[in-house]
């Protein structure tokens, strides 16, 4: 059974500007879209934003000893914007968006949205079955 995940994207989305949204596992599987990117075109940005974190993550260091880990990877394009964060344990959440996009308010809302994921997503410790 697939858990459906739209609500997370229709979130993002919201912001004025925001294009296309995507969730994406760590070894680039697409784990949910929204509904105005082709199937097709999602995997294949599923791919390259898992390879995007990765070298994120692979050169934050040079930010600075100690200062080193991977918050946000942010790209520019003639014709907009990609936000790429970690959306929990082993997931990323991608936003494209237009040029004009209030970035604070984009950065906010992908913010407040993978928490809300990561506590959904969260699975309450299985008791030891004592007493059962």
């Amino acid at each position: 059974m697939k858990i459906d995940l739209s609500w997370v994207l229709n979130d993002v989305l919201e912001v004025r500007g925001a294009r296309h949204a995507i969730l994406v596992s760590g070894d680039g599987l697409l784990l949910q879209r929204s509904d105005d990117i082709p199937r097709d075109d999602a995997e294949t940005n599923a791919a390259a934003m898992s390879s995007m974190q990765s070298l994120s993550r692979a050169v934050a260091g040079f930010v600075g000893a100690g200062h080193g880990i991977w918050k946000q990877t942010l790209l520019e394009y003639d014709g907009g914007w990609i936000f790429l964060i970690a959306a929990g344990q082993g997931s990323y959440l991608a936003v494209s968006a237009a040029l004009d996009v209030d970035m604070e308010a984009m950065s906010f809302r992908m913010q407040k949205t993978v928490s809300g994921l990561s506590k959904a997503m969260s699975v309450a410790p299985r008791s030891d079955g004592a007493g059962v």
